[in-house]
């Protein structure tokens, strides 16, 4: 299937969705299809006739249509895509959605940013097949409005049930990747930030049998003979050395981390105020040379850590843990833009929020697929691109006859990049999605106005 085939696309995600009528599956099917077409703008926008956008309003306001119903659609085309894949990355994270329009404030929560703020948690889980190096799509999402009566309480969680915390979304997240995947559950690794080294969350995965790297947030004690899991970690003899590339952010400059290696199986304790048995799991620890507050990850998992090949693979999939923060990034910024909706109601928000965190994976699936350079090389963009859509990009950006030969995926990828206006400042060779999917808009653009011409030509 093409992905700059929005019909197709759209049908293979929710045509499964159980909404209590199909016509509505239908709607949602052509509505997803229009949004995914245009992407990044309103529904005004991206519908052509008044009758289209008068429905699209009727879907998103319609209280019979449950968001959760939506979602599951779209969960259930990726446990169908699961079974090409015997590994699989369950990266997750969570993200704070803002909205600013006053007229549903009242329904939303307070955010991250102040106590006044308005907006929704959401809990997402992207899966990825590491061997393929491929987005293969979402398992899960969980969304919330904070209590603002609860604000400025954070002091007072010890007291709380584990299951009352926000911190229980992690347990959440894998239970409900449990009901969908089942047997297939075996093959996924959960791949989480520091948030999530919490000890119940530990101890329910290991008592599960389900498989986790977790970044370490604190050094724990531990029943080896140092008691501290840092200070552990530092007796470790070196098993090699990895190159890490530390993105820019903030006021952080780019730059290559050059770090040593170290592994051990540990047992770690339940803390004095908890009960339960020990949690036997391995540890990966890399920390950059020569710098006492340089890059250092202490990363804690059930895989078995015994050589030093297992431990960088360990690393290489932690690394991949950055997909899930980019799928925020397409979600919220430049991409889908859904902080900038503007509806009447949290359940109408819901309804447009799901509809577009799948396009906003699949966003991500044309920059994952598009910028693996090696693979991608081999790889002819006919698999990506129709082959009028390639031949137009050409012409566009090579000003030359096509060639017969079909060009590779790289080349499509970089060229969409160039149509965009990005031109390798940095000589990284890598596109940022933003201007990538400007490209493949450009592109859509181009080829909706060559076909409206040829019809045109075609008529006369």
């Amino acid at each position: 299937m093409f992905l700059s085939e929005p019909s197709l696309w759209a049908q293979s995600i929710f045509q499964r969705a159980q909404l209590g009528d199909v016509r509505r599956t239908k709607r949602l099917v052509q509505l997803a299809a229009q949004l995914a077409a245009h992407t990044g703008q309103s529904i005004v926008q991206s519908l052509s006739s008044s009758a289209d956008i008068e429905a699209a309003y009727s879907f998103v306001r319609n209280e019979h249509i449950s968001p959760a119903a939506i979602a599951e659609a779209g969960f259930a085309a990726t446990v169908q895509a699961c079974g090409s894949f015997d590994c699989l990355l369950a990266l997750e994270d969570t993200t704070s959605l803002e909205f600013t329009h006053q007229s549903v404030a009242a329904e939303l929560g307070h955010t991250t940013a102040h106590k006044h703020s308005s907006g929704l948690e959401a809990h997402t889980v992207l899966l990825f097949a590491p061997k393929a190096q491929q987005v293969v799509g979402l398992i899960e999402q969980h969304r919330w409005a904070r209590d603002r009566e609860a604000y400025g309480q954070k002091k007072q969680r010890a007291k709380r049930d584990y299951e009352q915390k926000e911190s229980y979304k992690w347990q959440r997240a894998s239970a409900a990747m449990t009901t969908r995947l089942g047997p297939q559950m075996q093959k996924v690794i959960s791949v989480c930030d520091r948030e999530a080294d919490i000890i119940e969350y530990l101890r329910f995965k290991t008592d599960t049998q389900q498989r986790f790297i977790v970044r370490s947030m604190q050094s724990r004690c531990i029943e080896e003979e140092q008691h501290k899991l840092y200070a552990f970690s530092e007796t470790l003899q070196s098993a090699g050395e990895r190159m890490v590339q530390v993105q820019q952010k903030g006021g952080r400059k780019a730059r290559v981390a050059h770090c040593d290696i170290r592994f051990a199986p540990i047992t770690v304790k339940v803390p004095a105020n908890k009960t339960g048995q020990s949690v036997p799991l391995f540890y990966v620890g890399c920390q950059e040379k020569d710098s006492a507050d340089g890059l250092c990850w202490h990363l804690l998992t059930t895989e078995v850590v015994t050589t030093a090949e297992q431990a960088q693979q360990i690393l290489d999939y932690y690394e991949r843990r950055w997909l899930i923060e980019d799928f925020h990034k397409s979600w919220k910024t430049g991409g889908t833009q859904v902080e900038d909706l503007r509806l009447q109601s949290k359940d109408n928000l819901e309804r447009m929020i799901v509809i577009l965190a799948f396009i906003a994976t699949r966003i991500q699936q044309l920059r994952c697929y598009a910028g693996q350079a090696e693979q991608a090389k081999k790889r002819p963009c006919d698999s990506l691109l129709s082959p009028l859509a390639w031949k137009l990009l050409w012409l566009k950006t090579e000003k030359s006859q096509p060639p017969e030969q079909v060009p590779s995926v790289h080349w499509a990828y970089l060229r969409l990049g160039k149509l965009a206006g990005w031109n390798d400042s940095k000589r990284s060779g890598i596109v940022g999605w933003e201007r990538l999917w400007q490209g493949w808009f450009k592109l859509q653009t181009i080829l909706e106005g060559y076909q409206l011409a040829l019809s045109l030509e075609q008529k006369m």
